[in-house]
């Protein structure tokens, strides 16, 4: 069989696809809001990576965005002002670690900005999640840190100053379940 050459959807994956079968059972409904879903989320890779490229630049070259109250150019700027390293991991363990969009840490002070482009409203945990995940990688306890969280979504910024004993739990959460899922890694021979 000589197959055709399809090298060009090497990491790509179809919307109707084999391996998301579900489609099948959808009414018209239920497929356009599940494409448009699949859209947004395609949009928030897009300005993720936009923005990104953005805040090196805007490091780089000392200039930032048109102030509009968009939520993007709020980001984007304040990152830059900051001076904050982008799409940095933070890891504990190979069962626990995340990607920060924007993470900057000077003079005992932890900030992490996370951009938001879907429809859902955000959830301060997971940028909790990100500071205890820093304490841990970095062996720093947080009582020992200032730390400022944002969440920038739909024009609005979120901003949290989290505190010791809402971060601590969370560490002692990741080592907890850590320890459980290695102990049931190496039972299963992994």
């Amino acid at each position: 069989m000589n197959w055709n050459d399809h090298s060009d959807l090497v990491g790509k994956h179809a919307f109707l696809s084999a391996s998301k079968y579900h489609w099948l059972n959808y009414d018209e409904e239920k497929l356009q809001a599940t494409y448009s879903n699949h859209l947004a989320v395609q949009r928030g890779t897009e300005l993720h990576e936009f923005a990104d490229y953005m805040i090196q630049m805007g490091i780089k070259y000392g200039i930032k965005l048109k102030e509009n109250n968009s939520t993007i150019s709020m980001y984007v700027n304040d990152a830059i002002g900051f001076r904050m390293t982008t799409e940095q991991p933070l890891y504990y363990s190979e069962n626990a670690f995340g990607t920060c969009d924007a993470i900057s840490f000077r003079d005992n002070f932890l900030r992490i900005h996370d951009l938001k482009t879907g429809l859902h409203p955000a959830n301060i945990a997971q940028l909790h999640i990100y500071t205890a995940l820093f304490c841990l990688e970095y062996k720093i306890k947080p009582k020992d840190i200032g730390c400022e969280l944002r969440i920038y979504q739909d024009g609005n910024i979120l901003v949290n100053n989290p505190t010791v004993d809402e971060i601590v739990p969370i560490m002692d959460k990741i080592i907890y379940a850590d320890k459980v899922l290695m102990k049931r890694k190496i039972e299963e021979g992994f």
